[in-house]
């Protein structure tokens, strides 16, 4: 039995969340997300809170009970607050600016790499050694961040790359004489 679908999401203030028909959609400050529901779960939005049920007993509809009710737990927060990952750059004139709603990354190649984001995905520079993405849908802001941290992922030997603020490194220890 799943132990997460058996608590009801509690909608946040100044969200709405509505059923139209097999599609669950939630509304708030930050944008709108959807969400269309397979046929092995009921949803039922009723006194400000949205609960899960699993339709049967079988292997698939335990499965989508928990996995429905997380996705919808976390539409709702998105909308309302929204997610955010932090990365930062290390390395000798490794830097990144926003010109416009481009992100321009130096990473030591012999050109710079120009990263358009997706609509809905805010980028920040604070410093020219952080970045930051901001968006309402929680899967498409770790996606954006996947692909920045792709451009040059951080190495082991001197952790020169782009790299999560909560991510660690392990080191390795360089040739000997």
């Amino acid at each position: 039995m799943s132990r997460v679908g058996k608590y009801p999401v509690p909608i946040p203030p100044g969200v709405t969340a509505s059923l139209q028909g097999r599609t669950f959609v939630a509304k708030g400050k930050l944008g709108e997300l959807s969400l269309p529901l397979t046929d092995v779960v009921d949803v039922e939005i009723a006194g400000g809170k949205v609960t899960v049920k699993p339709r049967g007993e079988d292997r698939r509809a335990r499965t989508m009970w928990g996995t429905t009710r997380s996705l919808i737990n976390g539409m709702l927060i998105g909308v309302s607050t929204g997610f955010a990952k932090s990365m930062e750059i290390t390395g000798t004139g490794y830097k990144a600016a926003m010109q416009g709603n481009t992100l321009v990354l130096n990473l030591g190649f012999s050109h710079e790499i120009r990263y358009t984001p997706p609509k809905g995905i805010k980028i920040t520079c604070e410093k020219p050694t952080s970045i930051k993405v901001e968006g309402a849908d929680k899967q498409q802001v770790g996606q954006v961040a996947a692909e920045i941290r792709a451009f040059r992922p951080p190495e082991p030997y001197k952790g020169k790359g782009i790299r999560y603020s909560d991510e660690v490194i392990l080191r390795k220890e360089g040739k000997k004489k």
